[in-house]
C-alpha cells in the first residue's frame, strides 16, 4: 500500500496542476511587498544614517590608537560645518580583542555622508590622522545602517556603563519578520533603561542587525536578561526569532573618555 502511494505521488509529477498544488505544501509563502524593508522599518521622522566602524588594532599600538582618536575625533564631532555626530566610541573588552568600535550619525542621510567625506578629504589634519592611524591597524571594516523605528534613539548618557553590541546575521528575506517580532519584544527590555539603539544594515554586510545595550556591570547585565524570562510573552518572541538567525555575536565594550555614551 505504501509503495502504491509513493508511485501515485511520483506519477502526479507529470501533471502541472497537481504538481503546483504539491509544491505549495512545502514552499514557504511570502507576502508581496511594494516597498523596500528600509522604508517599512526605519524611522520616518528622521533621515539619519549611521556608520559603524570596526578597527582591529595591532596589540602594541592600542594605547597610541586610543590617544590619537581622543585627540582628533572630538574635533570632527564638534565642527558645526560637518553634519555628523559621534554617537559612541569603545574598545572591545570581551569578544574580539584589540578592537575599536565607532558609531557615527549623519544628519540628513547620504547627502550628509557625502558632504562630510568631501570636507574631510580636504582637511590636512584628518589626512595625517588617517595615515598615522593606518600604520596601527591590522584590518578595518564598516557598515552603513538605519535605525529601527521602534527602538530607542541613541542619546548621550552618563556612566560608568559597559555596553553590549549584539550582532545578528539574519537569513535573507527575514528582516520584516524580525522587525515585527522585535517591535513587541523591545517593550520587555525598557524597565532598566538598558536599550540604547537598534540598527539594520544598508551597505556592507547585508541582513545584519545590531542591538546596543548599556549596563552598570556584567552582573547587572545577567540579572536584567534573566528577569526578562519571567515576563509573559518574552519566551514566545525568542522562540520565533531564533530561526531567523544564521549567526550571532556579542561584544562587551568599554567607552573611551570622549564617547558621548559613557
Amino acid at each position: 500500500m505504501y509503495l502504491l502511494t509513493c508511485r501515485g505521488l511520483a506519477s502526479s509529477a507529470s501533471r502541472p496542476g497537481e504538481d503546483s498544488w504539491l509544491k505549495s505544501l512545502f514552499v514557504r509563502k511570502v507576502d508581496p511587498r511594494k516597498d523596500a524593508h528600509s522604508n517599512l522599518l526605519a524611522k520616518r521622522e528622521t533621515s539619519s544614517l549611521y556608520k559603524l566602524q570596526f578597527h582591529n588594532v595591532k596589540p602594541e599600538y592600542l594605547d597610541a590608537y586610543n590617544k590619537l582618536c581622543q585627540e582628533v575625533l572630538p574635533k570632527i564631532h564638534e565642527e558645526k560645518h560637518y553634519p555628523c555626530a559621534l554617537v559612541g566610541t569603545w574598545n572591545t573588552w570581551y569578544g574580539e580583542q584589540d578592537q575599536a568600535v565607532h558609531l557615527w550619525r549623519y544628519e540628513g542621510g547620504y547627502p550628509a555622508l557625502n558632504e562630510v567625506m568631501s570636507k574631510l578629504r580636504q582637511n590636512k589634519e584628518f589626512t595625517e590622522f588617517r595615515k598615522e592611524r593606518g600604520n596601527m591597524l591590522l584590518s578595518r571594516k564598516n557598515q552603513l545602517l538605519l535605525e529601527f523605528s521602534f527602538w530607542n534613539e541613541p542619546v548621550p548618557r552618563e556612566g560608568p556603563n559597559i555596553y553590549e553590541l549584539r550582532s545578528y546575521q539574519l537569513r535573507p528575506g527575514t528582516m520584516i519578520e524580525w522587525g515585527n517580532y522585535w517591535a513587541r519584544a523591545i517593550r520587555f527590555r525598557q524597565d532598566n533603561n538598558e536599550a540604547v539603539g537598534g540598527f539594520f544594515s544598508q551597505i556592507g554586510q547585508l541582513y545584519m542587525v545590531h542591538h546596543l545595550w548599556a549596563y552598570k556591570d556584567l552582573q547587572t547585565r545577567e540579572d536584567i536578561r534573566n528577569a526578562a524570562w519571567h515576563k509573559p510573552g518574552w519566551d514566545e518572541l525568542v522562540y520565533y526569532t531564533v530561526p531567523l538567525i544564521q549567526e550571532m555575536e556579542s561584544r562587551i565594550m568599554i567607552p573611551l573618555k570622549i564617547s558621548p555614551l559613557q
